[in-house]
């Protein structure tokens, strides 16, 4: 019985294009993680970023055992996010201002908020291949696990969302423009909206 789609939580862990089967895990300790099936590897991902210290590490289990112990979440604010806000700018000075989110999606989708209102300009630069988040308009021609499937864009995201600036006969400007890796050129039409390198 099929649970999960792609039978993984993620297509970047489905192994579609590259064979077999997605590999299960049950534990991890140190840089080592052991699969379902008793495999010991060697983890070159550590959770993408999070597990710096390596999986299990005996003071980040203790600290968050005596966290947990208070409550998991609260949806509301609290004095332990704040203390970790200034933490944050204390190691590093040029942070005025934070916001912690739940994942990187969030994260870039608050950039690009934070951007735009900034500006006051709609659009925004985009690399192509590259994966910048879950969202529609950074799904286009993205790279991860879209470009992994050989699908270089992601079924669901609206067509108008996929139209750059210089291939659109519209008056009407999308919010993003691709980057290719080589100079954008600045579009005659705006010269606030990027179009790809020709």
């Amino acid at each position: 019985m099929q649970i999960h789609t792609g039978r993984v939580n993620s297509p970047v862990r489905a192994f579609r294009s590259v064979g077999g089967e997605p590999i299960f895990f049950k534990k991890a300790a140190g840089a080592y993680a052991t699969a379902a099936d008793g495999r010991r590897f060697l983890d070159y991902v550590g959770s993408w970023g999070p597990m710096i210290l390596g999986h299990a590490h005996p003071a980040v289990i203790e600290a968050v055992q005596r966290v947990a112990a208070d409550g998991l979440s609260f949806g509301a604010p609290t004095e332990l996010e704040t203390q970790l806000a200034r933490r944050v700018i204390e190691l590093m000075p040029s942070i005025e201002l934070v916001r912690f989110v739940s994942s990187g999606t969030e994260a870039t989708m608050s950039a690009i908020r934070l951007a735009r209102g900034f500006t006051g300009r709609d659009t925004i630069v985009k690399f192509e291949g590259c994966y910048h988040g879950h969202s529609d308009s950074l799904l286009i021609k993205a790279g991860s696990g879209a470009l992994t499937l050989g699908v270089p864009t992601s079924p669901g995201v609206p067509k108008a969302l996929a139209i750059t600036p210089s291939r659109s006969n519209s008056t009407t400007s999308p919010d993003w423009a691709m980057c290719s890796g080589r100079s954008a050129r600045r579009s005659p039409a705006s010269s606030s909206n990027l179009s790809p390198a020709t």
